[in-house]
């Protein structure tokens, strides 16, 4: 196992919040714990499902939830292994994403992985606007194509932090060549839905570092067309 005991991210959050990268394509999966039960939420259990067990198990938590962002193999391809270690629910991404996360074994083939995971069905597709709740947390969730047509995002306005997947990065944005990708489409949904919040709004990106929606805002080369 390639994880130690993470360190958690931001003292103002009232749930703790670590950060593992997983697969061989560094995918953040993110684990909300609720301080007080040890309660787990998973954000994009990607793969290396021995090193989040691990992780949980230096914790003391027990998952509770996964939700989905969208459904590239890198974001879902641990899901399936860990809703059936834990019997929880698996939550998003959006419907319109059904053809990747029911099939990910394609998705492996596509793109040259050996092993990039299990397909799955969630137990409940994501709607916009609908509201997910987690220790003390508040998420709105938001439909946000262009990367994949059925992304989300998780929002939690009150505590100023989002999980926005493959949306936005620190310093770029998703990838839109892929099978049903669009990149007009996908710079809308960051302008309606990521640069509508405050320039203090911290967020966990997929890949890389986390960021804030003022840094971006000024320094990301590639929203300069929509800023």
């Amino acid at each position: 196992m390639r994880h130690g005991r993470p360190k958690p991210l931001y003292a103002d959050l009232p749930f703790e919040l670590y950060v593992l990268p997983v697969t061989m394509l560094e995918q953040n999966c993110s684990i909300l714990v609720d301080p007080d039960t040890r309660e787990a939420l998973l954000i994009d259990p990607g793969g290396e499902v021995q090193g989040i067990l691990g992780v949980l198990a230096t914790l003391k938590a027990r998952p509770k939830q996964i939700w989905l962002t969208h459904g590239h193999f890198d974001h879902v391809g641990g899901a399936a292994e860990l809703r059936e270690a834990f019997g929880i629910p698996v939550l998003g991404p959006h419907a319109d994403d059904a053809w990747l996360v029911e099939d990910v074994e394609a998705q492996g083939r596509f793109f040259g992985i050996e092993d990039p995971g299990r397909s799955i069905t969630p137990d409940r597709w994501l709607k916009d606007g609908e509201t997910l709740l987690f220790a003390g947390g508040t998420f709105v969730v938001r439909h946000c194509p262009g990367h994949t047509p059925g992304h989300v995002v998780f929002l939690d306005s009150g505590h100023d932090l989002g999980f926005v997947g493959d949306v936005l990065f620190h310093g770029s944005i998703g990838r839109s060549d892929f099978p049903r990708g669009d990149h007009a489409t996908l710079l809308a949904s960051i302008r309606q839905h990521l640069l509508s919040l405050p320039d203090s709004f911290r967020f966990i990106p997929g890949h890389g570092m986390a960021s804030t929606i003022g840094v971006e805002r000024k320094e990301n080369p590639y929203l300069r067309e929509i800023v």
